[in-house]
């Protein structure tokens, strides 16, 4: 069944239910703010540090704005995308879309201008709904993107180049419309991450967003009880599809905005969260604050808070490790994915492996995966290949790019990219990414490999090993040192805490900078080369 009748029946069995909380701790004044209170209001949703919704409240948003839509013309198949910082109206956004038959179309935040209209025609967007966070770089191209779009604005003080969300679906019907949609019928694009220029297009259907609910909450358990604290940006598969297992159940959700430790463990505290899903940043964080002090358990109410997981990246044994410390009783869990497998859960490690941890897991619910050599022939197990996944949630395309569709779709697999290999138990272990890996005299390097090493160095926060070039290895490997605040070290000090490595992959060179993450917490390394690259390659070139 499509995803709209879940809400649907969670309306009829939970309506008067708080389902969705949003949290601002950057506001100072702290008070509980209703909906209908809200509405009474200035419309100016960051103003308040705490709003709340009840399922019959969700229902009745996505009704009146799939309303709206149809009034406007919108019909199956159109594609209606949003751009909106993580907000109570982000998630009746989307499922208001959905029950119109039209493609929800999620925008990254962090987009520039240019990646907004670029990504609009790509995706052939009829609607654009976006936020006060967005009004200067919407202006910069109304006169061009709103040409033959409806734009629609969210939020206080509408501006004069869209027309305001709130007054008009107040004035349109509650009810859902009667649009017939199947489990086959397109239901999202999402883009990828941009990391080799801007991004692609990735279409899904109702029967993947369907198949994220089931894996979800097999994997993790969720009950009508538990309460989810999203953080990530909800634009993003990882983020939602995590909250489809509690969507599926009737459960609550809490949206923090922002990352600070002390934020979260607010929010788990005052909310009574018990699953939270984090990057491998805000983790790292928590456990400084906590050693330095600045933090203690004790000021929390944490006994309920069940299950941590983390997404996104590779995660240090070590960090959990040091997480199982302070958290002995924390079931744990990691999730790999691509939003070309509708995000976290193709693979996962399981709570019952956490001995395991390092791993990225095995097959999730439904999934199937196989390792392969170029010549697409399973490998041995314990070699290294590409990893590949099949399963109900694999995209239907790249969006009007068969080209780049027939690269990666293969009788049904979807090549990942990401290097692996299984261990004798057939647990999977990302090596990775096919691109990333550094070819130096011959040898090939994996870069996670030495940054999981490096991040073992107790004053270490983050690192990023990538490839430079150079005359006469072809490659060598360089690492990106973040220091943990207040320490201080050298690169002779990293170098000899290096010679435990085998000598062929101690990084040639060590940088001591940030190291930059996008909104999902992966490294940015295409930035990382822009910047080392090009100044390496002069050296190489004149050297010798």
């Amino acid at each position: 069944m499509p995803i709209t009748d879940i809400l649907e029946r969670n309306c009829k069995l939970y309506g008067e239910d708080i389902c969705l909380v949003e949290i601002n701790p950057e506001v100072k004044e702290k008070r509980r703010v209703t909906w209908k209170e809200y509405e009474l209001m200035e419309p100016n949703p960051v103003e308040h540090y705490r709003r709340e919704i009840t399922w019959n409240v969700f229902n009745e948003k996505a009704n009146r704005l799939a309303n709206l839509l149809l009034s406007r013309g919108i019909k199956k198949g159109d594609k209606v995308a949003i751009l909106l910082m993580n907000c109570l109206e982000w998630l009746p956004i989307y499922f208001g879309i959905l029950k119109t038959g039209a493609i929800a179309v999620p925008f990254n935040f962090r987009y520039s201008s240019d990646e907004i209209e670029y990504c609009a025609n790509l995706a052939e967007v009829d609607v654009i709904l976006f936020g006060p966070e967005f009004i200067g770089r919407m202006e910069e191209i109304a006169d061009s993107i709103g040409r033959n779009r409806l734009l629609f604005y969210v939020g206080g003080n509408c501006p004069s180049f869209a027309e305001d969300y709130s007054s008009l679906t107040a004035n349109c019907s509650s009810q859902c419309p009667l649009i017939r949609i199947s489990d086959s019928d397109d239901a999202a694009i999402y883009f990828s991450s941009g990391t080799t220029g801007f991004p692609k297009a990735i279409l899904h259907n109702h029967t993947s967003l369907m198949h994220a609910c089931k894996v979800e909450q097999n994997h993790h358990g969720q009950t009508k009880d538990d309460v989810f604290l999203c953080i990530p940006p909800l634009y993003h598969t990882g983020a939602k599809m995590h909250w489809f297992g509690s969507f599926l159940e009737g459960g609550k959700a809490v949206l923090l905005k922002g990352t600070r430790p002390e934020y979260i463990l607010d929010a788990v505290s005052r909310e009574k969260c018990t699953i939270v899903w984090l990057l491998v940043p805000w983790a790292q964080d928590i456990l400084d604050a906590l050693d330095r002090g600045e933090l203690k358990l004790s000021d929390y109410e944490l006994s309920q808070w069940r299950l941590m997981h983390i997404g996104a990246q590779p995660v240090p044994p070590s960090l959990i490790a040091r997480w199982k410390k302070y958290f002995p009783n924390h079931q744990y869990d990691t999730n790999y994915g691509l939003s070309e497998s509708i995000g976290p859960g193709c693979v996962h490690l399981g709570v019952e492996n956490i001995h395991k941890v390092g791993a990225i897991g095995i097959p999730g619910y439904g999934w199937k995966t196989k390792i392969v050599n170029e010549d697409g022939t399973e490998v041995k197990q314990g070699d290294v290949g590409e990893l590949c996944v099949n399963g109900p949630g694999v995209m239907t395309c790249y969006y009007h790019n068969p080209k780049a569709t027939e690269e990666v779709l293969k009788d049904g697999w979807l090549y990942t990219g990401d290097m692996a290999k299984q261990d004798e138990d057939g647990f999977i272990y990302l090596v990775d990414r096919k691109k990333d890996v550094i070819i130096s005299g011959g040898e090939n390097i994996y870069p996670v490999q030495i940054e999981d090493f490096l991040r073992g160095n107790d004053k270490i926060r983050d690192v990023a090993v990538i490839g430079l070039p150079d005359k006469r290895l072809g490659e060598i490997s360089a690492a990106i040192v973040e220091l943990k605040p207040e320490c201080i070290c050298t690169e002779d000090e990293i170098n000899e805490y290096c010679r435990q490595l085998p000598r062929y992959k101690r990084p040639k060179k060590i940088i001591f900078a940030e190291v930059p993450r996008n909104a999902t917490g992966k490294i940015e390394k295409p930035k990382l080369r822009e910047i080392y690259c090009g100044e390496n390659l002069i050296e190489a070139q004149t050297r010798g």
